[in-house]
């Protein structure tokens, strides 16, 4: 889980944060691509990307869970 005290994302939005070239806040220079590269980081190992409110921070919360190793 990583959490952030930004004023985090509407719940509309949160679904574009994946999308390659999206960049949600235009007030600092990036290109849109760090959270569509963990996606499918988290994909490819049969994992889940979910975000939320930080129920803490107030910002946004990022949860990636991933499946356990398997025994081979």
């Amino acid at each position: 889980m990583v959490e952030d005290d930004g004023p985090g994302i509407p719940e509309a939005e949160r679904p574009r944060l994946t999308e390659r070239g999206t960049r949600l806040d235009e007030s600092v220079n990036g290109h849109g691509l760090g959270l569509a590269i963990a996606s499918d980081i988290v994909d490819a190992y049969g994992g889940e990307l979910a975000f939320d409110r930080s129920a803490d921070l107030g910002g946004l919360a990022v949860r990636v869970t991933l499946p356990p190793l398997s025994a081979e």
